[in-house]
């Protein structure tokens, strides 16, 4: 939208003049002098990061506490079972009292590395959340020192992936050529991302493809339900490996609550139905059996929770590279299904 100037004629002068005015004029002899008005810059770049809605953390958790204390209670409880067992055991005979104990030894160690593996697999995910944070922070301060730290994080983070030698030898060579911390995060976008992204695209792909044809040929919608929970599962821990996260049970779980909750906060479910309402309005429906709907149906739903689960395991938020979209990745579902349909229906 142009804007509309007064007219004047064309003049010359100098800003150190008694007669040129920067800025608005204040009273009336002032107004007849030069004014010169310092406009804003309309060219200032603008970084557009996605944030999503974050739920206001406690101070105190009282939920934590409950959990704590009731596990360290049934920790207790086992204890004294298992002592008392053993006992039980010493007293009937020596050699099953010796058995016990070692059995007990056996369960106390396999629990302690099983524990360690938890709190490490946990760690993990806090520290790739903070490094997200971080990212993002720094892709509106623009702190070179800060993308410097943010680029060797993510460097140490993905130093057990050797799909990612050429990627990493290539950032480091560019880490001190770069000025602005916020070119240094996307750089490390471009170079350490993009494979990931693509192998993760692939993932959610072929998850809402074998979802999509296993629910098509089911008979029963119960075990439609648990094929698409244990489906579920599996990509999210998948995407969480892909993108340098090693989640153990807890982890998965809080994984999956991390998903559901930012599927809750961006509307992503309602996008979703937006768009299978538009595509079976197009005449997909019509060209699929009833079964196949279902499935399509349920290979949407699918690749949804795929892509939330990309936007939360990412170490880095989407800005240099194009975030996936429900309808780039149901194109190459729907499109399996037509070749299926059509072999299917072939003599």
């Amino acid at each position: 939208m142009s804007k509309t100037w007064p007219h004047r004629p064309p003049a010359v002068f100098r800003l150190d003049d008694d007669h040129v005015m920067v800025g608005l004029a204040k009273d009336e002899a002032a107004r007849h002098a030069v004014q010169v008005i310092a406009e804003p810059d309309t060219e200032t770049s603008v970084i557009a990061v996605d944030d999503p809605l974050q739920w206001p953390r406690r101070r105190f958790r009282w939920g934590a506490l409950f959990w704590g204390a009731l596990g360290g209670l049934i920790l207790l409880a086992a204890g004294l079972g298992v002592a008392r067992l053993i006992e039980d055991l010493f007293a009937r005979s020596q050699e099953f009292g010796f058995l016990g104990l070692a059995l007990a030894a056996l369960a106390a160690v396999a629990f302690l590395v099983v524990a360690i593996r938890e709190t490490m697999g946990l760690a993990r995910l806090a520290t790739i959340e903070r490094l997200n944070r971080r990212a993002s922070d720094t892709l509106l301060s623009d702190d070179r020192q800060e993308g410097l730290a943010v680029a060797r994080a993510l460097l140490a983070l993905t130093r057990r992936m050797p799909r990612l030698a050429r990627s990493r030898a290539a950032m480091e060579s560019h880490l001190g050529d770069i000025i602005d911390g916020a070119d240094m995060v996307r750089l490390a976008e471009r170079e350490l991302m993009t494979p990931l992204d693509l192998q993760a695209r692939r993932a959610v792909t072929a998850a809402a493809t074998r979802v999509s044809a296993f629910t098509a040929l089911s008979p029963r919608a119960a075990v439609d339900v648990l094929f698409v929970f244990g489906s579920a599962l599996i990509l999210v821990r998948r995407l969480a490996l892909l993108y340098g996260a090693r989640p153990g049970a807890l982890g998965l779980i809080r994984l999956m609550r991390l998903v559901v909750l930012h599927l809750a906060m961006t509307g992503g479910l309602a996008t979703t139905d937006g768009l299978i309402q538009q595509m079976l309005g197009h005449g997909i429906a019509g060209k699929l059996s009833a079964r196949l709907g279902e499935g399509l149906l349920n290979g949407f739903l699918t690749a949804r929770l795929g892509l939330a689960a990309i936007d939360v395991i990412r170490p880095l938020p989407f800005t240099a590279l194009p975030r996936p979209t429900v309808s780039n990745l149901m194109s190459d579902v729907v499109r399996g299904f037509g070749e299926k349909d059509a072999a299917r229906s072939a003599p």
